[in-house]
């Protein structure tokens, strides 16, 4: 899972107690003078591409690997090379070695640290590649994975809102349209109303990987190289279907990232519209659900009261996200190819959207994992607002009358049902008759909150055996995954 922002309950810093010395660049042969402090401050990317680190290394090792098969590492160049990235790793994942916050991003520092360590054969790992092939590979990498990651934090959602599916295929609801009282429905067809969204958003993710996994390395900074790389072996390495076609495209193209950005905004809004109905639940207007209190806060002035903070956070955070996404697609919609610096402020909105998203999954699981329904408040309301006039107007319809005559029928039946203050099961069956002679004693059979719910037992409808077939599908999914 992303590590980006401190939003990720188990995030960990990758800087331990950093030196402050500056690196060597991997540039500045025709320059006299360093660069200003001003710009350098801005050009420095170091402190949010060190969550490339991993990837940075990975990647390295794939590519020095290939240059010794391709005649030009010598077997101890290669096994010194191999062994001090791997070290290299091992520290920087054990916390032991910091990240050099004055390195100018986290290829520098990696090649200048084991430059340090290693002496001149570090000099030779860059050989055949730019920053510009470096970067977009270890992006993609790290795309690649970020991906694999949501889709194991929906999963796990999904698989929530499932359990509590099974366990409320009775528990009887008012259905809303307008937010006002429409059809009986039950607790389970609501929440799995939540869960195909976020399948399909799962199927999103899953559509995006073979985009993703395309190996750009060997591109160069736009225009390849006249070495004789063998790209196929580094895209094998690591694990790549394929390479990108096209150098200049390789290295430009970040519609794998925004790709993510735009899925994952889908994912926040779909939880926000699960938070808000948490919110509203949970209101003592409603009472329809309890929240678990380690997920709830109190009033610093009244002492009564129980915030659903969790979800209105989350609700919160969608905004978050939106912009990141706004961000990338402004910053990549005037550049020309290939590569432009621009570029460098591709990496922070995907950071933090991911790290957001996958913590507001988290977060959702588990507001969902201990919610507690209320079900004789639900039931009771199941049926306010006289929302089983649907299923008086369908009895009329078995009778053979026109389902719009039989709409306007039941509409006067409701008229003079609110007019005595009764709802359609109490209304008096004289009542009926002086309305339409079609009306027979039968006719309360039908307005039932049971009958009214289990009469839906069309696929995707509330009724409990059609909610059981689709907890069932969504089981297949989930293990299919």
């Amino acid at each position: 899972m992303g590590t980006y922002s401190a939003f990720n309950l188990e995030s960990v810093a990758l800087v331990h107690q950093p030196s402050q010395s500056t690196p060597n660049r991997l540039w500045g042969g025709m320059f006299e003078a360093p660069p200003q402090a001003a710009f350098e401050a801005l050009h420095r990317s170091i402190g949010f591409d060190q969550t490339l680190w991993r990837y940075d290394i990975l990647g390295t090792l794939a590519h020095v690997d290939m240059l010794a098969a391709q005649g030009y590492l010598t077997p101890e160049e290669l096994n010194t090379l191999n062994g001090g990235l791997q070290q290299l790793y091992a520290e920087i994942d054990a916390g032991t070695t910091a990240i050099n916050p004055m390195a100018e991003d986290i290829h520098s520092f990696v090649e200048d640290t084991l430059t340090q360590r290693l002496g001149v054969v570090a000099k030779k790992m860059h050989l055949g590649r730019s920053r510009n092939d470096q970067v977009a590979l270890d992006f993609r990498l790290y795309v690649r994975a970020e991906l694999d990651a949501t889709i194991t934090v929906l999963k796990a959602l999904i698989t929530a809102l499932l359990q509590q599916a099974q366990a409320h295929l009775h528990t009887y609801m008012p259905g809303f349209t307008h937010l006002q009282p429409a059809q009986p429905i039950t607790l389970a067809h609501h929440l799995l109303a939540y869960a195909e969204m976020f399948k399909r958003d799962v199927e999103r993710l899953q559509s995006q990987r073979p985009r993703v996994n395309h190996c750009p390395l060997g591109s160069g900074a736009l225009a390849t190289t006249t070495l004789n790389l063998d790209r196929h072996k580094v895209a094998h390495t690591l694990g790549f279907e394929a390479l990108c076609p096209n150098s200049l495209d390789a290295v430009a193209d970040r519609d794998f990232a925004i790709e993510l950005v735009s899925t994952l905004s889908l994912s926040m809004m779909h939880l926000s519209r699960l938070s808000e109905e948490l919110v509203l639940w949970v209101n003592p207007c409603f009472n329809f659900v309890s929240l678990d209190k380690s997920l709830c806060t109190g009033s610093s002035m009244m002492p009564q009261k129980q915030n659903p903070d969790a979800a209105e956070l989350i609700r919160g955070k969608v905004g978050r996200v939106y912009g990141s996404l706004t961000t990338l697609l402004t910053t990549l919609k005037g550049l020309p190819l290939a590569y432009n610096k621009d570029m460098q402020e591709d990496k922070e909105p995907v950071f933090d959207a991911v790290t957001t998203t996958q913590g507001c999954l988290d977060l959702m699981r588990r507001l969902i994992e201990g919610l507690q329904a209320n079900k004789p408040r639900m039931e009771e309301l199941a049926l306010w607002g006289y929302a089983n006039a649907t299923d008086l107007a369908d009895y009329l319809v078995r009778k053979g009358i026109p389902f719009r005559q039989a709409h306007e029928v039941v509409g006067h039946v409701v008229k003079r049902a609110m007019a005595e203050g009764l709802p359609l099961e109490a209304l008096p069956l004289e009542s009926y008759h002086q309305v339409h002679e079609a009306f027979e004693p039968d006719v309360f059979e039908s307005l039932s909150l049971e009958a009214c719910v289990q009469g839906r037992a069309l696929p995707g409808g509330p009724a409990p055996a059609a909610c059981q077939a689709h907890i069932q599908a969504l089981q297949g999914f989930l293990a299919s995954l």
